[in-house]
């Protein structure tokens, strides 16, 4: 299995969610983050704002899969400007089911 955690502008969210749902993949968890990249914030007029509001979706996914969520997270929050996001992938070695206590790897 593969973690995929990708960070988003809070506008594009919506847009992820839906691209992901009508691809066959509707579970994810999403946090509201704050962070910055290279450009290290971002300067309007005199104001500097070093953090800016993110929003980071989980989704775990089988190893094959994980090609096509990519695929999708990039399309859908794609704007074209510096600050559209990042996806990191991260092996999963195993996981269980709180419920029932089922491991599946």
């Amino acid at each position: 299995m593969k973690m995929i955690r990708a960070i988003v502008r809070p506008e594009k969210e919506n847009d992820v969610v839906l691209a992901l749902e009508a691809k066959g993949f509707p579970a994810m968890t999403k946090m509201n983050v704050f962070g910055r990249g290279k450009q290290k914030g971002i300067t309007v007029g005199p104001i500097h704002y070093d953090e800016l509001p993110k929003v980071m979706l989980m989704i775990a996914v089988e190893d094959n899969e994980a090609p096509a969520v990519i695929d999708v997270i990039r399309q859908s929050a794609y704007v074209g400007y510096e600050g559209d996001g990042k996806v990191f992938v991260s092996p999963v070695t195993e996981s269980y089911t709180i419920r029932t206590g089922m491991r599946s790897e």
